[in-house]
């Protein structure tokens, strides 16, 4: 009994010594965020003003489609590439909670029963004998260069990357499903501009064979009409093929099965409907985007490591302990007889490794310097992609303006030429020219607006003006 008094002052003591010394000292770099080789200016350069941009997070709701809506909750719900990123950052959470899991002692229970034989040759004797014993055994590694400590905090910046990269995954289905929900209805309208083509060729084709019959006209008239008739209702079946394939890309984004499941399309005029675009100011991008958020909290593992490497250089304090009972018999193993313990604290500290140690550090730090430079390469890529896009919306939309105007000209030029043809005051060739051109404007107008929807949706990624909030993890392993 008098062992015990002085085994739980040792503990204490030891235990005393271990909280005091964990942790007072961390070596390696503290992490700051670096200084970029760039000036960043106050504002976009092709920004139309310095207001800030929206922050709201469902950004596709401003096409006032409930359709689109409910394509994008489905494809937040089901899309196979977020089920697999919400895989990544269970991962990376329970490799955080093994880090943290370093930091605390570890206790084993220990147990075990014995019975041997033995048998002496010379006096002929048999002997038997029975060992039981039942022991706690714990160990305890004193952070004393704050090596866990920055493994811990490296495993935590793990962890926020993999979660910000999910929220990037699911910023790209999102815009890939609106995009992809935009290219089905510029389908659906340019199979209404062709239907419409067919339609007029159809009506020149029966003017121009009446005006054959009637000798009016050569049969060479009447060749190009078919012909151009011919030609329009040829282009259908590759844009109903384009937009069948387009229907399927969509339902593997909403991981569904690539079926043709037609979208009736609504007549919502998008363009006529959409505020102007506020740009927003370069803070802003920095705080909102996930890819740059992600880009970050790698550096700042990349920062942590060195740390830990550094760390692996110094000595290292390890304290073990047990504590049980040993005895014959098992109807006397926890008498107070039987009571084993044991306290150790140990040292080690490398002498000789050929250099590996500091050869690891100087690793760490290289890496830590490739991630400084990939890190800006993030940043200002994600600059470039809002200058870009705000380059392209300009210049799409004066494309579209002038596109307008020249679809109404041709609209205008078409009816005059077939006026003129009924009266015999023009060829044929003259309406021909005018059709063609009218209903190729109009195919145009149609592309270019699609093209200012896929900007919009651009913008609003490279913006970080809202991108959409994965399910919750819970959701996810369901």
């Amino acid at each position: 009994m008098t062992g015990r008094p002085h085994m739980t002052l040792t503990l204490g003591l030891l235990l005393v010594l271990a909280l005091a010394t964990a942790g007072c000292v961390k070596v390696g770099p503290d992490y700051q965020r670096p200084a970029f080789g760039f000036q960043v200016p106050p504002a976009y350069d092709q920004a139309a003003s310095s207001a800030p941009a929206s922050s709201g997070q469902r950004w596709w709701e401003q096409f006032n489609d409930p359709q689109l809506n409910q394509v994008v909750a489905e494809a937040l719900q089901r899309n196979l590439d977020l089920e697999a990123t919400a895989g990544r950052v269970m991962e990376l959470r329970a490799a955080f909670v093994q880090s943290r899991a370093q930091r605390w002692p570890t206790v084993n229970l220990e147990g075990g029963a014995q019975k041997a034989r033995t048998t002496s040759a010379l006096q002929n004797i048999s002997l038997e004998t029975e060992t039981y014993n039942l022991s706690l055994a714990a160990s305890f590694e004193v952070d004393l260069w704050g090596k866990l400590a920055r493994s811990e905090a490296a495993a935590r910046a793990d962890l926020l990357q993999a979660q910000e990269n999910r929220r990037t995954v699911a910023q790209t289905v999102v815009a890939n499903v609106v995009t992809g929900y935009f290219r089905v209805r510029v389908l659906q309208r340019r199979l209404v501009v062709n239907a419409e083509s067919i339609k007029a060729y159809q009506k020149s084709l029966r003017l121009v064979e009446g005006r054959y019959q009637r000798g009016l006209v050569s049969i060479l008239d009447l060749r190009q009409a078919r012909r151009t008739l011919a030609q329009a209702q040829a282009e259908r079946p590759s844009l109903q093929q384009d937009l069948a394939l387009a229907q399927q890309e969509l339902a593997v984004l909403l991981g569904r099965y690539p079926r043709i499941a037609p979208y009736p399309d609504p007549g919502i005029d998008y363009l006529a409907r959409l505020q102007a675009v506020p740009p927003g100011l370069p803070s802003q991008l920095l705080l909102r985007r996930p890819d740059l958020k992600a880009a970050e909290a790698g550096l700042k593992s990349l920062s942590e490591k060195i740390g830990v490497a550094r760390a692996a250089r110094f000595p290292t304090i390890a304290l073990t302990g047990g504590y049980g009972y040993s005895s014959d018999g098992l109807h006397t193993l926890f008498s107070p007889a039987h009571e084993l313990w044991s306290l150790a604290m140990g040292l080690s500290q490398p002498v000789f490794n050929a250099g590996r140690l500091e050869a690891g550090e100087k690793a760490a730090r290289a890496r830590y310097q490739q991630g400084v430079a990939s890190y800006a390469k993030t940043v200002l890529s994600a600059f470039a992609e809002v200058e870009g896009a705000l380059v392209t919306r300009q210049e799409q939309q004066r494309r579209r303006q002038r596109l307008k105007e020249a679809v109404t000209e041709a609209a205008s030029t078409q009816r005059t030429a077939e006026d003129r043809y009924a009266r015999g005051l023009a060829d044929y060739l003259t309406v021909l020219e005018a059709q063609q051109t009218r209903y190729s404007l109009e195919n145009q107008l149609v592309l270019t607006e699609l093209a200012i929807l896929t900007n919009r949706v651009t913008l609003h990624r490279a913006l970080g003006g809202g991108w959409a909030t994965p399910p919750p993890l819970a959701q996810a392993e369901n």
